[in-house]
């Protein structure tokens, strides 16, 4: 089993103080973890770009798996393929998605997260990284269709709260040779205003995290 943790990256406005301390902190986590995530502005909050971690990680470790999320709410097609193509040798993957609204940005096209992965998959890109999309916790597998069709290397979920909901996706999803990446919150305090923000029950595995992992 692999464990990923997940990275924000800093806002873009941050010193170089506070890039620092994140990657000592990438660096410690680097030892008790398989892969790292990095995340791409989240809630439309402008963020070093994930890439850009990236390859500052892959200048000391070349071992580590590293994943990182693609919006596409705000870029054009072409400005996406650019990214995957200087990603390849320095990310294992790439969850595309739509992502959330900026406050800055207007979205700037209509594309979907599943018509990129078909067009990345289409011009060979599928096989040089791993291409996934997002699905919520509890899908509803016939509207997530488009999805299934894009034929991405898995799906990363949403915070799933029960091995019920990862052993539904599995059972439907893994027999037709789709990775399934749980999303799981650490039940801490420091997570507590996320869990309640996302109503996420953790009384599945509040006090056995790591055999419910």
């Amino acid at each position: 089993m692999t464990i990923t943790y997940e990275i924000n990256p800093p806002r873009i406005s941050a010193d170089q103080n506070i890039l620092n301390t994140l990657f000592e902190r990438i660096e410690s986590i680097s030892t008790v973890c398989d892969g790292i995530h990095l995340t791409d502005s989240v809630l439309g909050i402008p963020r070093v770009s994930p890439l850009n971690i990236a390859k500052k990680i892959r200048e000391t470790n070349q071992k580590i798996k590293l994943t990182c999320s693609l919006r596409v709410r705000d870029k054009e097609l072409n400005t996406i393929e650019g990214i995957v193509k200087e990603s390849v040798g320095i990310v294992d993957g790439i969850l595309i998605l739509m992502g959330d609204k900026s406050n800055t940005n207007n979205d700037k096209t209509n594309l979907v997260s599943s018509q990129v992965v078909t067009s990345l998959n289409d011009k060979g890109f599928g096989e040089k990284l791993e291409l996934f999309l997002s699905i919520p916790a509890t899908p509803n597998f016939t509207k997530i269709q488009k999805k299934i069709n894009a034929k991405p290397k898995g799906f990363f979920t949403q915070v799933v709260s029960s091995k019920a909901m990862v052993q539904r996706m599995t059972d439907y999803l893994k027999p037709s040779g789709f990775r399934i990446i749980p999303c799981l919150l650490l039940p801490s305090e420091k997570n507590s205003k996320s869990a309640e923000f996302l109503k996420i029950d953790w009384s599945d595995y509040k006090n056995n995290f790591l055999e419910f992992a």
